[in-house]
């Protein structure tokens, strides 16, 4: 009897460990992590022909990005060209240029570059792009996306 009892409880625990599963894949899927962040830098990078590119994507950094500049003799002999290296891993577009590198990023005018480093700072540690502000006529606080987006927004 116990052989019968015993199936029959197993039975039991089977078709409620299958309904279990059955719940678990009617849930809604997961929403995916974002792992990319398209800006709108303040100024913008001027090319050799003229060209001004403002717009671009910055990605998450992983482990390997903060710790690779470490090793790089110009980020040993100066340390503040560190955010130069990091950043031309993270950036992976900017306007129509798609190999981001150190020289592009030493060639930012101050005011973009600072944007970066905020950004970076936003993004990996903060996990989003928005900055709480305060309209200095009415004094009503509000979030704005620092990203960048269309005028207005």
């Amino acid at each position: 009897m116990r052989r019968t009892l015993a199936g029959a409880v197993l039975a039991e625990d089977r078709s409620v460990a299958e309904a279990s599963v059955a719940e678990r894949s009617a849930d809604p899927p997961a929403e995916r992590m974002r792992t990319e962040f398209p800006f709108l830098l303040p100024r913008g990078y001027v090319d050799r022909g003229g060209t001004v590119h403002r717009d671009g994507v910055m990605r998450l950094a992983t482990a390997r990005d903060e710790l690779v500049p470490l090793r790089d003799d110009q980020v040993r002999e100066n340390p503040a060209y560190l955010s130069v290296v990091l950043l031309s891993r993270v950036v992976t577009r900017l306007g129509t240029i798609e190999d981001v590198h150190t020289g592009i990023v030493e060639n930012l005018f101050a005011s973009d570059l600072a944007f970066l480093q905020d950004l970076y700072r936003r993004i990996n540690q903060e996990g989003h792009t928005r900055a709480a502000v305060t309209c200095p006529s009415c004094g009503t606080d509000f979030a704005v996306d620092v990203a960048g987006g269309r005028l207005g927004e």
